[in-house]
């Protein structure tokens, strides 16, 4: 990113904070309490303007700054243990209630995108939106064979201000590892890097309707959860056309409770689904924030909207079902060996010291339901504890761990109660059966065997040319062996005769001078 746009888009910020009258908030910080001073340079603090409730002006803010932040303020919707109520409550806004583009922009780009009018396409089209998102909007059609559908429209112009703020990102990451240790350890590039990624990856809808469609298969007849189906004839770049599902959105708890949900159950279930996709799949939603979960009562979820997913390598997948199994066997020692092994803490990290820093951290929060545990200060201790080790953050575990605290979030408002360990152990337990089963490994065995058969022919002359190589490397080496030995009794000789020519001229120079 240019600098010129790097000052500008900064101005633009400080002006969109200053606009809001976040800048006396900014100043109680304890960051820049020492220099409060500043606040009478600001206009606001001459104006003295009323501009509402501290959780409307951060809401305002962020969605004037653009989608980053409004997904920024997204993720932290759902952590009401560590927000106050009044900026918690406003942050859910920010999940479907963005405010929305014009009827006249989201025709444009249908009609642009499938190459024909609207009326073409469906037999009904309304032209206000169902719900408006930080990258996009929802419409409600009927397509003309009386489907009921959705379409998802990309927001104009949203890929330059996406471009615009993460270049920001990038710069804001440089000089972060310049100037500040941790941000190296924190890898802060890689993950604006990723950050960048699922941003993009969303900006791509043909993308979008084919993580829908793989984890619509993976969950085929699930009773835990229903995935829509895609209308892949409609579907382009920019517009997705989906099967339009109704259900009650998963934060109108009062709604829930009115229509006898099971929150007992759906808290169940979201644990078991989360961990269905992150092991047994390897693929998971990693957006589910309530503005994208509703739930078919009286306990079962609907997801929607498919742009983020992620995955796992079969290494990290692995070391990371071990760490959770380990840590609700409350083995510690197996968790610091894990770390160490998988390479996440540096090689050379006393096994003992850190088992004992992991169990002063999570000991004392067993046998203590949901309600009672925060993984927000959970992660920020074991975050802490972990500097001492060096241990670095993995970027491509960033998605999986934005994805847990949203779990988290949804079970604690659903269900309090829920013993998270014990509800998880069971599935890992049993996956890690079936995972080294002799039927799995017999069938990972037929899954490689058509390589294998398409190699087999070509075995005979692979066997030849390695014992060619070899007995050609034998004689080479011993070729070799036998020219060493020839320079070495040269060099032998022509050191004696070196040493027996400096003998005789210092005999010649001795009988010169005694002659004399």
């Amino acid at each position: 990113m240019k600098h010129p746009k790097l000052i500008l888009r900064i101005i633009h910020i400080n002006w969109v904070l200053l606009s809001h009258g976040l800048d006396d908030l900014i100043l109680k910080t304890h960051l820049f309490r020492p220099l409060r001073f500043l606040a009478i340079f600001s206009p606001n603090f001459w104006r003295k303007k009323d501009f509402g409730e501290r959780g409307v002006r951060i809401r305002r803010t962020l969605e004037d700054l653009g989608p980053i932040y409004v997904k920024f303020g997204q993720a932290l919707s759902t952590r009401k243990d560590i927000l106050p109520d009044d900026i918690a409550d406003e942050l859910v806004k920010l999940q479907d209630k963005v405010p929305p583009f014009s009827d006249q922009q989201a025709r444009e780009v249908i009609e642009q995108q499938l190459g024909m009018p609207i009326e073409t396409a469906f037999a009904e089209f309304s032209a206000s939106p169902l719900a408006s998102a930080s990258v996009s909007q929802v419409h409600t059609a009927v397509l003309h064979t009386g489907e009921q559908v959705i379409v998802k429209v990309l927001r104009p112009d949203v890929e330059k201000w996406i471009h615009s703020d993460i270049g920001l990102l990038y710069e804001l990451a440089y000089f972060a590892e310049k100037f500040w240790d941790d941000a190296k350890r924190l890898h802060a590039k890689e993950i604006v890097a990723e950050f960048e990624k699922t941003l993009l990856d969303e900006l791509d809808l043909i993308r979008e309707a084919g993580n829908a469609a793989k984890l619509r298969r993976n969950f085929k007849n699930s009773e835990a959860i229903y995935i829509p189906e895609i209308h892949w004839e409609l579907t382009r770049k920019k517009i997705l056309v989906m099967e339009r599902i109704h259900g009650i959105p998963v934060g109108n708890i009062d709604e829930l409770r009115e229509n006898n949900a099971d929150f007992k159950l759906l808290a169940e279930r979201g644990v078991e689904i989360f961990f269905t996709q992150v092991f047994r799949d390897n693929f998971f939603h990693a957006d589910m924030h309530p503005g994208n979960i509703f739930v078919e009562l009286p306990g079962k979820y609907i997801a929607v909207d498919f742009g983020i997913v992620g995955t796992l390598s079969t290494s990290d997948q692995r070391y990371l079902a071990e760490n959770f199994l380990a840590f609700f066997n409350q083995d510690y020692r197996r968790v610091a060996e894990m770390h160490i092994a998988s390479g996440w803490v540096p090689a050379h990290t006393r096994v003992e010291e850190f088992e004992s820093a992991i169990r002063s951290v999570c000991e004392p929060i067993f046998d203590k339901p949901l309600k009672d545990i925060s993984f927000g200060l959970l992660l920020l201790r074991l975050f802490q504890t972990a500097r001492r080790f060096d241990m670095e953050v993995q970027p491509q575990l960033v998605l999986l761990q934005k994805t847990l605290l949203n779990i988290e979030g949804l079970g604690r408002q659903l269900y309090p109660e829920l013993d998270l360990w014990q509800t998880a152990k069971p599935f890992l337990e049993a996956w890690f059966k079936e995972r080294l089963s002799p039927k799995t490994k017999i069938k990972q065995a037929m899954q490689k065997f058509p390589e294998l058969a398409e190699k087999f022919p070509e075995i005979p002359s692979l066997l030849f040319q390695v014992l060619d190589d070899a007995a050609h490397t034998s004689e080479r080496a011993e070729r070799q062996s036998l020219q060493l030995e020839k320079m070495r009794h040269q060099m032998q000789d022509n050191q004696h005769g070196t040493i027996y020519a400096l003998l005789a001229s210092a005999t010649i120079i001795s009988v010169a001078i005694f002659f004399q």
